[in-house]
């Protein structure tokens, strides 16, 4: 690549990553004698690891023609975007077999190892798809029969030359419908239990396929589509994914149309593959094209989908250079395959990030499709590991940071170029299971700062270490994972096999009572070891037990055991001595640690001093009942008070004398009354009490505020303010009045004399008279002045 400045080369360099896959070379070691931490620094990375794939395409009698040739391209896209030239690429077509002569597959492309002559091979031998063969293939759809060809060719061993173990095997499966082996003689003599066979053999294949590690990633188009058997294909085989990054498990995907097909295979193959798709534009030549390639990215095709081989693609870098079909320019290498096929890609290693642009032309006659343009791309990390300490002792923790590179060496710097990115590091040696502990940039410890882009964990060296420890790094974002270079390191000097602490609480108790303590044992050893509390030098005539005993400390981990010393009920008062030690019984009774018991026996306490609280408490919860109770009573009584009703007796409609209750008058919420008559004179009301009041009426009222009257002789009926009740001959009337407060009848004005009333004869009548005996004061309609609150109304009974 072209650089304009050292600055510039040194921005791009920081932000070229690498490819996803397991790696492993020799590490470098440091200088003998160097001091600090353990160090290796990863070694330039070969590209991109392999991968080996199948695209398993249905050839079955649904699919129409332009079905089967857009199928073709996207089973030409993968093979032909594969960014490793040592991965591996077989296509394989299916339908049935249903008579003498046909095949349940047709293998178009063999095992083909996808370098620049095996791309041209496979760019070639994919085109057989796009046809019907119904002479060699039946209509049908059988499934377990293609995966059965993918996987046993999948798990053809690659040449003994080949430097890369454990590749990953995956098998992209497109179809348009569900299981159909009705007519295949194979699953037996009648449809319905051929049925039931292939779906019975469709679950061993899959069981095969996990066993022997290939992943299926089924992909539907189309209305058919039965998604339960895309799901069960996906979860059925193999499980286990190129990195931690969430959506690279097997999965299944379902789109609308055929048309679809050719994008969400590469998306699938991307996941697959924890790789990335940059979407690029479309358009019918001439015309210019282009998609963005990332600065991290270090390893890529460029895919475009022609359709018609006869157009002709130039590729432009982002500097507007016109790059070459085969070879090197400015620091990337490209190769171009496909140009005589409908796909057409541009792999290239170590790309100038930017816009990419891609020129179309065709021929008159050809340059009626849309032309589509996309990049695949991956990103590879490099790792520098530091382990501290670089000689760990069994049971010691240990902390481990790691740092990025490019493959060139530069340090990255920025941490949004590792945005979403995961870090995780393995730990194996002799004497233990290996295990995984994560790493993280993110400012708790033990990482020192958070975006510093230093990843940071820590793991304890199991007890069980016996000889050389290896520890692998990970890291993974979406189209980005580290090499796995190992970390060699020695196991330090042994440290004691069992460490015991003992505490006991220095405390005061009485006779039969308990101590507490605890007993803090690690055990660097890789069996648990059996343990013995006991007593010793206790005080003449102390009886002590200690429970538990014995206890366990199990293997390579640190416990906290809780443990009692129970006295005796005559224990004397007093200082109580004696200790506690902890034996290892496997190790001839071995003392690891003890403990002083320091604890003061005391009187148990009295009987007050037991409850003297619980007393006080309920005496005063009693003394607040009490005032609530009373504080109830009084507010019902202030309810049912009739204090300042008034009482107004009526002869048809016309008012004849009002009488109102005034304050004491009431007790218990009633009020009896009589109606006068005397000879010649108007009726009048008369309170009554006493024995007089048995044969009065009676006005009452309810705790709930209810006006109830009880004529004489009569039964209680309900009264409503200004409302009419019959009274014998006559009608009465209640209203309600306010009573003046205590305050206000002590004022001067309220004892004014009273203006003389109006008798019912007509004549008048002077203070003092006009009242009846009684304890309530009354008037004759007409009259002037206060009817209540005067000590001249007052009438005592």
């Amino acid at each position: 690549m072209h650089w304009t400045s050292k600055g510039s080369a040194l921005l791009l360099a920081g932000a070229l990553l690498a490819l996803p896959g397991p790696l492993t070379a020799p590490p470098a070691t440091a200088a003998a004698g160097a001091p600090g931490p353990a160090r290796t620094v990863a070694e330039p990375a070969e590209g991109p690891d392999p991968l080996d794939f199948a695209v398993v395409v249905d050839q079955s009698a649904s699919l129409a023609e332009k079905d089967l040739a857009r199928e073709t391209e996207a089973a030409a896209l993968l093979s032909q975007g594969e960014i490793s030239d040592r991965s591996r690429a077989t296509v394989i077509g299916f339908g049935s077999s249903e008579k003498p002569g046909q095949s349940p597959v047709n293998e178009v492309c063999p095992l083909t190892v996808a370098d620049a002559a095996g791309r041209e091979r496979l760019s070639a031998c994919v085109q057989q798809l796009g046809h019907h063969d119904t002479a060699r293939m039946g209509p049908g759809t059988d499934f377990p029969a293609a995966i059965r060809q993918a996987v046993s060719r999948l798990t053809e061993a690659r040449p003994a030359t080949a430097k890369t173990p454990a590749v990953p095997k995956v098998v992209f499966l497109l179809t348009d419908g569900k299981l159909d082996v009705a007519d295949s003689p194979e699953y037996g003599t009648d449809r319905d239990t051929r049925q039931s066979n292939g779906a019975r053999r469709l679950t061993e294949e899959l069981a095969r396929a996990r066993a022997a590690g290939v992943q299926i990633w089924p992909l539907g188009f189309g209305s058919e589509i039965d998604r339960s058997a895309l799901t069960a294909m996906a979860e059925g085989g193999y499980r286990g994914a190129c990195s931690d990054i969430p959506g690279s498990v097997p999965r299944m995907r379902v789109v609308g149309t055929s048309a679809e097909i050719d994008k969400a295979l590469q998306e699938t193959f991307a996941a697959a593959r924890c790789a990335r798709i940059a979407q690029g534009t479309v358009g019918k030549p001439p015309a210019d094209l282009t998609v963005t390639i990332p600065s991290i990215a270090t390893d890529g095709s460029l895919t475009v989908a022609k359709h018609d081989p006869k157009v002709r693609v130039t590729y432009y870098d982002p500097a507007g250079r016109k790059v070459p079909v085969r070879g090197e320019f400015d620091g990337s290498t490209f190769e171009v395959s496909g140009q005589d096929g409908p796909v057409e890609a541009l792999r290239v290693k170590d790309p100038l990030p930017g816009r990419w642009r891609v020129h179309i032309e065709a021929p008159e006659g050809h340059a009626d499709r849309e032309v589509a343009v996309r990049a695949i791309w991956q990103g590879r990390l490099r790792s520098d590991v530091t382990l501290d300490p670089a000689s760990p002792r069994a049971g010691e923790k240990v902390t481990v940071q790691v740092r990025m590179q490019t493959r060139r060496g530069v340090v990255i710097t920025d941490p949004r170029q590792l945005a979403g990115l995961t870090a995780s590091a393995e730990v194996a040696g002799a004497g233990f299971e290996p295990f995984t502990f994560r790493l993280a940039d993110d400012g708790r410890a033990p990482d020192a700062k958070a975006g510093d882009v230093r990843f940071t964990g820590t793991f304890t060296l199991p007890a069980g270490a016996t000889g050389d420890l290896e520890l692998v790094t990970r890291m993974a974002a979406p189209g980005i994972t580290s090499d796995r270079r190992p970390v060699h390191a020695q196991r330090g000097p042994d440290v004691p096999v069992l460490t015991a602490g003992l505490v006991v609480d220095r405390v005061t108790v009485h006779p039969g009572g308990t101590v507490r303590g605890t007993l803090d044992v690690t055990n660097n050893d890789s069996a648990p070891h059996t343990l013995r509390l006991a007593l010793q030098d206790q005080t003449p005539g102390a009886e002590l037990t200690v429970a538990p005993t014995p206890v366990t400390a199990p293997a390579g981990k640190s416990t906290r055991i809780p443990f009692t010393v129970t006295l005796a009920a005559d224990t004397a008062l007093g200082e109580l001595g004696g200790r506690v030690e902890v034996v290892d019984t496997g190790d001839g009774d071995t003392v690891l640690d003890t403990a002083f018991l320091d604890v003061l026996v005391v009187a148990p306490p009295t009987w007050w001093d037991r409850w003297w609280k619980a007393v006080t408490g309920g005496a005063v919860a009693l003394l607040v009942l009490a005032a609530l109770a009373g504080i109830r009573i009084a507010a019902r009584r202030r309810r049912r008070d009739l204090t300042g009703i008034t009482l107004e007796l009526r002869d048809d409609g016309r008012s004849l004398y009002s009488l109102t209750i005034r304050r004491g008058q009431s007790e218990g919420g009633t009020f009896a009354f009589t109606v006068d008559e005397p000879y010649g004179e108007p009726p009048m009301l008369r309170g009554l009490r006493g024995t007089a009041a048995s044969t009065a009426h009676v006005l009452r009222r309810t705790g709930s505020g209810e006006l109830l009257l009880r004529p004489r002789g009569g039964g209680q009926v309900p009264v409503r303010a200004g409302e009419p009740v019959g009274l014998g001959d006559h009608e009465l009337v209640v209203r309600g009045a306010r009573t003046p407060s205590p305050r206000t009848r002590d004022l001067p004005w309220s004892r004014r004399p009273r203006t003389p009333r109006r008798t019912g004869s007509g004549t008048d009548t002077g203070p003092g008279t006009g009242t009846d005996a009684g304890a309530a004061s009354g008037t004759v309609p007409g009259a002037t002045g206060a009817t209540g609150g005067s000590d001249t109304y007052d009438v005592n009974f």
